[in-house]
């Protein structure tokens, strides 16, 4: 509309002006010569010829028409550009820093880098002093080899116990069969000693009653013989008799004693064999508890296996302090804020430097009103205030799921009645185009402003 209006302006006044021009009369104008000949009337009259200051004046006309025109075609040109791309100067550089902290404690005897210097990735940083933690790693190896050496003597114990319970329980077991039978035979024995008592005893009641018949014959014999009514040797074979029933009586007496003793003997044995068989119970016992104990020292062994994992563990946790003794690049780029020295004493956690890499980005902070078209993948012009006379291309990677402000420690709180509505901005990410960077990487650091303008007239 605009545009229109400057020119219909334009061409308006056009007609007055050329109007103007061909009525102003002539000025500073010589005086014509008469025609010499007669026929004046028949010659042609030619055209006033313009002045100078006619001349001056369409000079200066035509240049406001031209200024008029390129202002209308700017302004065009500015109206197209604002709702077709979006610009902010709230953007700066951005890079992945990374900080070198000491993981453990100790002096520094070597740093190898200095400020700004390009590193590589597992370059060495810094040095420690290694000589605590070598020692460290020197003493958890030596309790590494205690711990197998007793897992080795655990093992050997196993097989030792195991052989030793298996060749007691074998000959506890062939005992107690033994006593078994021994307790059967006392058994046996007992019972026959115990029927040999009253046979004996009978034996000895029979003796008596025989003797006693032998003793009133021999008394009646001796008075007869004595009278002569009996021949002598007839009372000789009653004398004999007698005698030899005596003789009897006493044999049997004694074995009655014998078998008495045979009884006690049988019970002495029965009780033998019954102890006998009751320790040969109690060397099972034994054998079994030495069985037990062979799995005692399975779980021995297996706690000295225990023992030289955790050991093993401990060597390994002292080779990575010892490694942690040598600092290095987390990563490609540029050493800064170094503030370690040699002989410094650093702590578990302190930063020494950083390292920051050299694949920067732009963080663009547009209002939340410019975001209505802006979306991933659309291209952006950015300008560097560090490079003013390049342009460096990008794209947009993507937009912050939140604004800046609820990112913030302590987020704003609007739920009161005085709010007053503040546009909000939010981050968004563009990368560099490679091409466009190419040879500025190490040149251009994280902090500096930047003007960017995204181009969101495809969507």
């Amino acid at each position: 509309m605009q545009t229109e209006s400057s020119n219909s302006l334009t061409s308006t006044e056009q007609p007055s002006i050329s109007q103007n021009v061909i009525e102003a009369p002539p000025q500073n104008t010589a005086p014509t010569a008469e025609p010499p000949s007669a026929n004046t009337d028949n010659a042609e009259v030619p055209p006033p010829k313009p002045t100078g200051n006619s001349v001056k004046k369409l000079v200066i006309l035509g240049g406001l028409g031209l200024i008029v025109m390129g202002v209308c075609i700017y302004g065009y040109r500015w109206w197209h550009f604002s709702i077709t791309h979006q610009e902010t100067d709230d953007a700066y550089i951005t890079t992945d820093i990374h900080p070198v902290n000491a993981r453990i404690a100790g002096t520094v005897t070597e740093v190898a880098v200095a400020d700004n210097q390009t590193v590589q990735s597992e370059a060495v940083l810094v040095k420690l002093d290694p000589r605590d933690y070598q020692v460290a790693l020197q003493q958890a190896q030596a309790n590494l080899k205690v711990a197998k050496y007793q897992a080795e003597a655990s093992q050997a114990n196993i097989s030792v116990t195991s052989t030793n319970a298996q060749g007691q329980i074998t000959q506890a077991l062939g005992n107690i069969d033994a006593a078994d039978a021994s307790i059967l035979t006392a058994k046996g024995a007992l019972s026959e000693a115990r029927a040999g008592v009253p046979l004996a005893r009978a034996q000895v009641a029979e003796v008596e009653a025989n003797l006693e018949k032998a003793r009133l014959d021999y008394d009646r014999y001796q008075s007869l013989a004595a009278q002569g009514a009996i021949p002598q040797s007839q009372f000789d074979a009653i004398k004999a008799t007698y005698n030899s029933l005596v003789a009897q009586r006493n044999t049997t007496q004694e074995q009655v004693q014998q078998a008495i003793a045979r009884l006690e003997q049988a019970r002495q044995n029965l009780s033998n064999a019954e102890a006998k068989f009751i320790s040969t119970k109690g060397t099972l016992d034994q054998a079994n508890a030495t069985d037990q104990q062979t799995e005692v020292n399975r779980r021995q062994y297996q706690s000295a296996i225990a023992a030289i994992e955790q050991a093993q563990a401990q060597v390994d946790n002292a080779k990575l302090q010892l490694s942690y003794t040598t600092i290095l690049s987390p990563s490609n780029g540029v050493v800064g804020n170094k503030t370690v020295q040699i002989g410094q004493r650093v702590q578990s956690g302190q930063t020494l430097m950083s390292v920051a890499t050299q694949q920067p980005w732009v963080v663009a902070n547009f209002k939340e009103t410019q975001l209505g078209k802006m979306h991933a993948g659309q291209a952006v012009e950015i300008r560097i205030d560090a490079f003013p006379n390049h342009i460096f291309t990008g794209k947009v990677d993507s937009l912050s799921p939140a604004s800046g402000a609820k990112f913030a420690l302590l987020p704003p709180d609007n739920a009161t009645g005085n709010f007053t509505k503040i546009v909000q901005r939010l981050p968004v990410k563009i990368v560099f185009d490679g091409d466009s960077i190419r040879g500025y990487e190490s040149r251009i650091a994280a902090g500096m402003s930047v003007v960017v303008t995204v181009a969101t007239d495809d969507n």
